[in-house]
């Protein structure tokens, strides 16, 4: 047996074989047949090849016969060496068989897995938030690669090993038949000695590999969670490095221990495949040799049935597992269709329109909320738990109903968990309302496109995110048709361009992971100026200050003021002082806008806004009171700490009563 058959039957019995009792949903297999259609042409050549190739199998050791039997035997010098050239040629053509083999199962299986990864990629992106807030990234991730991989072999290793091996089988085994029907049941006898103690010994390896990819997924999570600039900061801020280097040590040890275990199960397989078919052959030439002796096969054959037999067990040992196999590329299939069935919760209407350019006005109409629950929005495989959370949410907003005027700035104000973030999530449509109506411009957002809104309205949340890539590419993620000159621009007006002109590459600098290259006001400033490049008609500001020192805050503010400059705005503060000129501001508690007016206004009617006013300005004086009186204390010990140090008690005698009188 070959060492490729050899370790695609190790493959083949690690895996978890009760795939094979799962149930596949009703159309799986039509639904991966509609895959394949657009590979068909390539796919029958291929398996043609195969067919082909698995012919080549048979002839050389037929050949060889020929040239012991008739050649040598024969004294035909002429046929021994036409029978060689014979034998050479075959060799290149196989080769060269091979190679187109390998080019078609190569374009087959890499097309497949782009049409698969695309198709997975581009779906999960036009899925709601709250199915990013469900997901884990991780398992997402598996989808794209191991399941999209995985799904791919069905084409190709699993299509050709199936079809290769019925073929190969076959012809050998009745090529062994004909040639010595004695011998080759003989052989046969010894595969169950095999395949038994290979059966228990694939369980076993099964139990490993699995909890080797568990462990080596915690490693990994490990390795990500503490690498990232975040858990970075938290290691060395906590003083941790020695406790999490035993614990990785730990968790490695496993690891390396399972791999121990994995590998000598490994050689224990190949060595029972080795023995098999050294016994096998010792069989043959034992049982062959007596009858070659007793003049009843020749010597050629014998020589013939045992190249044969290293061809036989190969496809034997390969068979009896293929259903694991097919089942195991299967599920992949279903795993992924399981993903791409997943309808996104927020998409566009057949016929939707497009928003006009411009500021535009913002209107809730009695909008009621709640939030999904995850059996609406997510997977159970996806979130790592045993059921899927069905339970709907309870009403976020309870009958909301407020209108900005285009050009107009209205303030979102109000104790946390009020509601006023999934407002602003509900004008830049990242849900839809449970009921009433959303209408940017007049339009009702389900009307037009999801590009169309998002085009329309830009945020800058308190977390501005920016991607491990350069100044540049951060910007053009906004406009990726804009000019330089244009970034440029948008970087003076968001008041941060001296600083990035005086980066070490300028525009080309790479920011860091999340930027953490910045500080937070600078990576405020660089989201200001992706968002002035994108231009939108509606700005939402989602406590784009809350963080930011006081300078930091008053640059981010210059910029605010440019950026809001003739655009409907939505801005969401905890600091009163920062909205106390905006044209209106709305209070928002238990999810109803219960006050709504201008500062002064709101301040008058004595309601939920004047006390919030007054309970964080009460806080403020407060505080400054505090640092007043700390000042003081400072003061004070530093001046008594000045006049201790001009006179040194340790040199200083107590005064005389005496007075003294000078000479005169």
């Amino acid at each position: 047996m070959s060492g490729h058959a050899a370790w695609a039957a190790m493959r083949s019995m690690s895996r978890d074989q009760s795939v094979v009792d799962r149930r596949l949903k009703p159309g799986t297999r039509r639904r991966v047949l509609r895959y394949a259609r657009a590979y068909r042409g390539l796919i029958a050549v291929f398996l043609a090849l195969v067919v082909v190739d698995a012919g080549f199998v048979v002839a050389s050791p037929l050949l060889l016969r020929e040239i012991v039997d008739r050649g040598v035997a024969g004294h035909d010098k002429p046929l021994v060496v036409r029978l060689a050239l014979l034998v050479a040629g075959l060799a290149v053509v196989d080769a060269l068989f091979g190679i187109a083999q390998r080019w078609c199962s190569a374009r087959i299986g890499e097309g497949l897995i782009y049409d698969l990864r695309s198709e997975v990629f581009g779906h999960v992106l036009r899925q709601p938030i709250a199915f990013f807030t469900r997901a884990q990234t991780g398992a997402l991730v598996s989808r794209l690669n191991g399941d999209v991989i995985g799904a791919q072999q069905a084409f190709t290793s699993t299509l050709s090993g199936v079809v290769s091996n019925v073929v190969s089988l076959a012809l050998v085994g009745g090529a062994m038949l004909v040639l010595s029907w004695q011998i080759t049941v003989a052989a046969l006898l010894l595969v169950p000695v095999f395949l038994l103690p290979a059966r228990r010994q694939g369980v076993r390896l099964q139990s490993l590999t699995r909890e080797s990819m568990q462990l080596n997924a915690e490693l990994g999570s490990r390795m990500t969670e503490r690498f990232n600039v975040a858990g970075a900061l938290l290691v060395k801020l906590f003083g941790r490095p020695e406790t999490e280097d035993v614990e990785f040590s730990r968790r490695a040890g496993r690891v390396r221990d399972i791999g121990i275990r994995i590998a000598m199960s490994n050689r224990v397989f190949f060595t029972g495949l080795t023995l098999l078919a050294s016994i096998a052959t010792a069989l043959v030439y034992g049982v062959g040799g007596w009858l070659v002796i007793d003049g009843s096969l020749t010597v050629g054959t014998l020589l013939a049935l045992g190249s044969l037999l290293a061809r036989l067990y190969g496809p034997l040992t390969s068979l009896s597992t293929v259903r694991i196999d097919i089942m195991t590329a299967l599920v992949s299939f279903e795993r992924v269709f399981e993903v791409l069935d997943l309808k996104p919760l927020v998409d566009d209407r057949p016929g939707a329109g497009e928003l006009p350019h411009g500021p535009l006005s913002v209107e809730l109409d009695d909008v009621r909320f709640r939030y999904p629950s995850a059996d609406e929005v997510s997977l159970v495989s996806l979130e790592q738990v045993a059921v899927a959370d069905r339970a709907a949410g309870e009403e976020v907003l309870r009958g909301v109903t407020l209108r900005a005027e285009a050009g107009e700035l209205v303030a979102l104000v109000g104790p946390s968990g009020a509601g006023k973030t999934t407002i602003t999530s509900l004008v830049a449509r990242l849900y839809d309302p449970s009921s009433g109506t959303v209408r940017l411009g007049g339009t009702d957002v389900r009307d037009v496109t999801l590009t169309s809104v998002h085009e329309a309205v830009g945020v800058v949340t308190q977390e501005a995110h920016l991607f491990h890539d350069t100044v540049r590419s951060n910007l053009a993620y906004a406009r990726p048709d804009a000019t330089e000159e244009e970034m440029v621009e948008a970087l003076r007006a968001a008041q941060i361009w001296d600083l990035v002109s005086a980066l070490p590459e300028g525009l080309d600098t790479v920011v860091g992971d999340r930027g953490h290259r910045l500080s937070g006001g600078e990576k405020q400033r660089v989201a200001l100026a992706r968002l002035l490049l994108k231009a939108p008609g509606v700005v939402v500001l989602d406590e784009a200050t809350a963080h930011l020192d006081s300078e930091s805050e008053l640059a981010v503010q210059r910029a605010l003021d440019t950026a809001l400059a003739g655009r409907t705005a939505l801005v969401i503060a905890h600091r009163l002082s920062t909205v106390r000129s905006a044209d209106r501001i709305a209070v928002v508690d238990g999810g109803r806008i219960v006050e709504l007016g201008r500062h002064e206004e709101l301040l008058a009617r004595g309601g939920l806004y004047a006390d919030l006013y007054r309970t964080q300005f009460a806080d403020q004086r407060d505080g400054e009171r505090d640092g007043e009186r700390d000042g003081r204390r400072d003061a004070q010990k530093e001046r008594a700490g000045a006049a201790s140090a001009g006179s040194p008690a340790s040199t200083v005698s107590p005064p005389s009563t005496v007075s003294t009188v000078p000479v005169t």
